[in-house]
């Protein structure tokens, strides 16, 4: 995901950051990203957080106290780390101001949501300066921190389940004759499309207007709820939550 952010930077307009560093355990991945956006791979964390205003926290949640102990005090913490909450991250980052997020795919092409936790005790400026850097990548919406796991269920995990019916959709296109780009396009057009009528109707009134009584919409619809499609989203949602809570 912090790669997703930092393609995102690349192609951003407005209020991308001046310079974008990169560091890793050795993957080589670091210098890779580095080199596709125009940034520049250091040497280690500590050179990392020397050098920068703001840090990407990307490591596994299981990894944060080896990372945490070995660095030097980061000005400000910008944590992406999955069902870890800001008491948990304050602690390991006592000295440093830290601003929990939890980003979605879209970041990479400026269209993405970013949930950020209601910070605590942070410099006005360092926020200020977070919801820029922010702002031109995604549309930010501060929550309770308690309130993070839930929104990652919802925005971080459903572009991969948006994807799986776009695969689906697209791959019944190509079978009926359609060239599978074409298919594709198709399908992710329809996609943007209810995007945005979500922006002022909801979920009931869309399949209402385009689900005409004995049409063949309506018989989709039929045959995804005997299938259990509904359902089958909403099973994928708890599953997100449970394995996030080590359930």
């Amino acid at each position: 995901m912090a790669a997703a952010m930092a393609r995102g930077w690349a192609s951003a307009e407005d209020d991308s950051p001046s310079e974008m560093l990169f560091t890793d355990s050795g993957s080589g991945r670091a210098t890779a990203l580095a080199k596709e956006v125009g940034g520049r791979a250091v040497e280690s964390n500590e050179e990392l957080v020397r050098e920068s205003d703001f840090v990407i926290l990307a490591v596994k949640p299981a990894a944060l106290e080896l990372v945490a102990e070995k660095l030097p005090a980061p000005r400000a913490v910008l944590s992406l780390l999955g069902a870890t909450p800001l008491e948990k991250l304050v602690g390991h980052f006592p000295d440093s101001a830290v601003i929990r997020l939890m980003p979605n795919l879209g970041v990479e092409v400026n269209r993405g949501v970013v949930c950020m936790a209601e910070p605590e005790g942070v410099d006005e400026e360092i926020l200020a300066d977070t919801r820029k850097l922010l702002g031109s990548i995604a549309r930010v919406h501060e929550l309770p921190d308690e309130s993070m796991d839930v929104a990652t269920a919802v925005m971080g995990c459903s572009p991969a389940y948006f994807a799986v019916v776009a695969e689906a959709l697209g791959s019944e296109g190509a079978h009926g004759g359609l060239e599978p780009d074409v298919a594709i396009k198709l399908v992710s057009e329809s996609l943007a499309g209810t995007a945005a009528l979500l922006g002022s109707r909801t979920p009931f009134e869309i399949q209402t207007a385009v689900a005409s009584p004995g049409g063949s919409t309506e018989a989709g619809l039929e045959a995804l709820a005997a299938a259990g499609g509904a359902d089958a989203f909403r099973a994928a949602f708890e599953a997100s939550i449970a394995r996030m809570r080590g359930n």
